[in-house]
């Protein structure tokens, strides 16, 4: 069992998630002249951010876009987080899914070669494909199960046997995949009603919770609606609204201390 987020979490009571999402032209000007414009900025905003926040999260497409250069600037910002700050729990939103020996060359990929606690996974292969993942039980695995955007319904709302197949992966994912009891599930923030119903299929079980601030997700409406019965088992995802702020570490105290207030 990996506990890291917990351990963190409980130490700076914040249940704060800071997203590296660092789209190279939405960067300010300074930091695109630089050799190493998404890895400096990436500092700056760890360096901002880091007291009030219990994870960091990084979504690997605006690194991949650059190629050669930015998987360099990803590798370079984790490594900085790992060395600076290593109780910090740290998230690939890759959203991988493949058959289970090519899910090997992600795992040596993403735990081993970069260095990640935890990265996203499909489930749309079944319980044996994402095996591999699953039994790296120093690592997290975090399995999409009900997603923020609104094409989420699509699939996410087909009924089966008289459950939504949202409802399906929470007790699939929960009852029988969680075995090592290192396994996470994404709920989006737009989703409270759902977020709740799922809560009571899974029991205490983390969830990674994106759509907060520019989707349009309520901190409230999460946090009453998510947590688990240890205070805890949130993991609440900002990023365009901290990192490309004005003031990204008064927008992560605020956003800590408004996530604070509602799971007091």
């Amino acid at each position: 069992m990996n506990n890291k987020y917990d351990i963190r979490a409980k130490e700076i009571d914040s249940l704060l998630c800071v997203g590296l999402d660092s789209d190279f032209a939405k960067l300010p000007e300074g930091f695109r002249a630089l050799e190493f414009p998404q890895f400096e900025f990436n500092k700056w905003i760890i360096d901002q951010t880091a007291e009030y926040t219990a994870s960091f999260k990084v979504n690997s497409a605006f690194y991949e876009a650059r190629g050669d250069q930015g998987i360099r600037e990803l590798k370079m910002t984790i490594d900085y987080i790992n060395t600076k700050h290593p109780t910090i729990f740290t998230i690939l939103d890759a959203k991988r899914a493949d058959i289970g020996n090519t899910n090997n060359g992600y795992v040596e990929f993403i735990y081993d070669w970069l260095g990640f606690d935890s990265f996203t996974v499909h489930p749309y292969l079944g319980h044996e494909a994402v095996q591999p993942i699953l039994d790296r039980t120093d690592k997290t695995t975090i399995i999409l199960c009900r997603t923020s955007n609104p094409g989420a319904r699509d699939f996410q709302d087909l009924i089966v046997d008289g459950k939504m197949v949202y409802e399906i992966v929470a007790k699939k994912v929960s009852q029988e995949w969680n075995t090592n009891n290192n396994c996470m599930i994404v709920v989006g923030a737009t989703y409270p009603e759902e977020m709740k119903k799922i809560r009571g299929i899974v029991g205490d079980m983390t969830f990674l919770v994106p759509g907060i601030g520019a989707q349009g997700g309520s901190v409230e409406e999460v946090v009453k609606s998510g947590l688990n019965s240890k205070g805890l088992g949130l993991i609440i995802h900002s990023a365009r609204g901290i990192i490309f702020a004005e003031n990204p570490k008064l927008e992560a105290q605020n956003l800590r201390d408004e996530i604070r207030k509602y799971s007091a």
